[in-house]
């Protein structure tokens, strides 16, 4: 790998690790570790094929996949160490984040992320955080748009029904 692929490699990582943070975060319900190693791992593998990557026509999408894709393949090999908790850890807040937000629904809201299956988390960061159509949260999952859509449905209904009242809340934030 020449010397300027590596520093274009060091300036794409640069812009998109918040963003790939931000979207670990929320996949992994708040663990703020686990979204550091997941983003550092996702990272680590498109940097081995930065040649290919770096000419393909959307960059950050293809990073974005990298991440969800290394999301689930973690969550299926380490399931069965999974430990519940009480309480969540300490989120990172920058400048770019939402500073003004209420912490305590900020919590409800990783709360009910956390108690969704894997995918169903996924489908729901893919296609309201990352704003993906419906074939492009299909091809990142390596699934079908109808069972996109499925698992859509389902994990919105899920979270109405784990919100409740909160959901009100949410809707005028």
């Amino acid at each position: 790998m020449g010397q300027g692929s590596g520093e274009d490699f060091a300036e794409f990582a640069a812009v998109r690790a918040g963003h790939m943070y931000r979207s670990a975060c929320l996949l992994t319900a708040g663990d703020t570790h686990l979204a550091e190693d997941l983003v550092q791992e996702a990272l680590g593998r498109i940097y081995l094929r930065w040649g290919r990557v770096s000419r393909v026509e959307n960059p950050a999408g293809y990073a974005q996949t990298v991440l969800t894709r290394t999301f689930l393949a973690h969550r299926r090999r380490f399931s069965s160490r999974e430990r519940a908790r009480d309480s969540f850890p300490e989120l990172a807040v920058t400048g770019a984040d939402h500073a003004g937000d209420d912490p305590s629904l900020r919590l409800t809201l990783l709360d009910a992320l956390a108690r969704l299956p894997a995918k169903d988390r996924a489908v729901v960061v893919l296609r309201y955080w990352e704003d993906r159509s419906i074939h492009e949260t299909a091809d990142a999952l390596n699934t079908s748009s109808a069972a996109v859509r499925t698992r859509c449905v389902r994990a919105l209904a899920r979270l109405r029904e784990l919100l409740g009242e909160d959901l009100a809340e949410y809707a005028r934030s």
